[in-house]
């Protein structure tokens, strides 16, 4: 019988995924819009954006660890509930003292507890789904995350306008403690690992053992990592950073124009994770350096756009279009490359290695934020100087991986170290 794709554990966390979302990214959207206002600045807004990073890269490798330790359902409770409090505190400390450090103390907490969550949620999916399923819910998951950009950025702009902030961070925190809710019924089996020495000798032989099977067994995971961290360098920093900047700051749009722009991106990422769950297995590794060469054709459009008398509404139509290319190919790309990771992982190291692959996928992009930043900065009367540029290393970078990604797709096709159990989530 046809295992199914939508079981009970993997609709709840589904829908707990989908609430989450959409209070994180409303609220991280509103406050990306209050930072712009308050400062006018991107160096600012960059580094911010950097700051508030630094603990989910620093962390993660901790956050796999517990994953794979305990109880993973208490985990992903115990942080959702946790992210509600720390943003319902933000609210009421929002007007008494200075907005800039609360809204930055806010995206380090909940910079802190994504480092926990995030590999702890990449670690529960094997769990419930195995095979071409797996890939399926993967893209599933992205298109959740793809409909939450969707939506939030039109909500975000909205409420913003319409409310102010201080509603924002209200609904946020009920997001929060709605996930949190869910979470409480998925069925997920536990097994209390044996005892260690202590919690640095744990620490030691999990990250020894993560290490060993990234570095020894499959290195071709930590090349792929790396491959994907030097096209975030460029790609993260000119899309997260650069794309508010000119829309708002360098064209002079308005927020609700930015907030279509978003919600635009958003339906890219959608389509992008439906072309995934739609040819399945038919999307192999040795495609993916297209993708790669694709992220880079189109910034070239965006930075010509700057050199042709356009207009402001015309310059910003050129960038809808490319930069919504560039957000369906990095949905394509991420869904395949975690599900390929996934499916060469054993269950007992998922955690670890997830947080491994999400720390490193991570690692580029406070620099490049912090880079791209100084860059639309310094060359703001002539943005074409930072696209053109970008764009043409990363088409160099994609068209020199070809090689790699089509040895990589040979030896991923014998079967790997340890293959996934059967899922343990229950049908409805």
């Amino acid at each position: 019988m046809k295992e199914k794709l939508f079981t009970r554990n993997f609709t709840l966390l589904l829908v707990g995924q989908a609430s989450s979302l959409l209070g994180n990214n409303t609220l991280k959207f509103a406050l990306s819009m209050f930072v712009l206002e308050e400062t006018g600045s991107a160096t600012v807004f960059a580094t911010i954006l950097a700051l508030a990073m630094a603990p989910t890269i620093l962390l993660s490798p901790l956050g796999g660890i517990l994953a794979d330790r305990a109880n993973r359902k208490s985990i992903m409770v115990a942080l959702d509930s946790l992210s509600g409090l720390a943003v319902l505190l933000a609210c009421l400390l929002l007007s008494l003292g200075d907005r800039m450090l609360v809204v930055g103390a806010l995206l380090v907490a909940l910079s802190i507890l994504g480092a926990f969550e995030s590999p702890t949620v990449q670690a529960c999916v094997p769990l419930m789904l195995s095979g071409e399923r797996l890939l399926q819910g993967n893209a599933a998951v992205s298109q959740i995350q793809a409909a939450a950009s969707l939506v939030t950025p039109f909500l975000g702009s909205v409420l913003y306008t319409a409310l102010g902030i201080q509603p924002i961070f209200l609904g946020a925190v009920a997001c929060f403690f709605l996930t949190a809710l869910l979470e409480c019924f998925l069925q997920l089996d536990y097994r209390r690992p044996s005892r260690q020495a202590g919690v640095g000798a744990a620490l030691r032989k999990d990250l020894s053992e993560s290490m060993e099977f990234l570095i020894r067994q499959e290195p071709g995971i930590c090349q792929l990592l790396l491959l994907a961290a030097l096209v975030s360098l460029f790609v993260a920093g000119a899309m997260v950073v650069g794309f508010p900047y000119l829309v708002r700051t360098v064209l002079d749009l308005s927020a609700a124009l930015y907030g279509i722009a978003e919600s635009v991106l958003g339906v890219a990422a959608v389509l992008g994770g439906a072309c995934v769950g739609l040819l399945g297995e038919r999307l192999r590794l040795g495609r993916l350096a297209g993708v790669f060469s694709g992220f880079g054709l189109c910034l070239l459009p965006c930075g010509l756009a700057f050199l042709l008398p356009l207009g402001a509404l015309g310059r910003y139509g050129v960038l809808l279009v490319f930069f919504c290319i560039c957000q369906a190919g990095c949905s394509v790309f991420s869904t395949c490359a975690i599900s390929a990771i996934q499916a060469r992982t054993p269950e007992r190291l998922m955690g670890k290695v997830m947080s491994c692959v999400f720390t490193l996928s991570l690692c580029a992009q406070p620099l490049g934020q912090l880079l791209y930043g100084v860059l639309f900065d310094t060359f703001s009367q002539a943005p074409w100087c930072v696209l053109l540029p970008t764009g043409l290393a990363v088409w160099a970078a994609g068209m020199l991986s070809r090689r790699f990604f089509r040895r990589l797709e040979r030896q991923w096709e014998r079967p790997g170290p340890a293959q996934n159990p059967p899922p343990k989530g229950r049908g409805f």
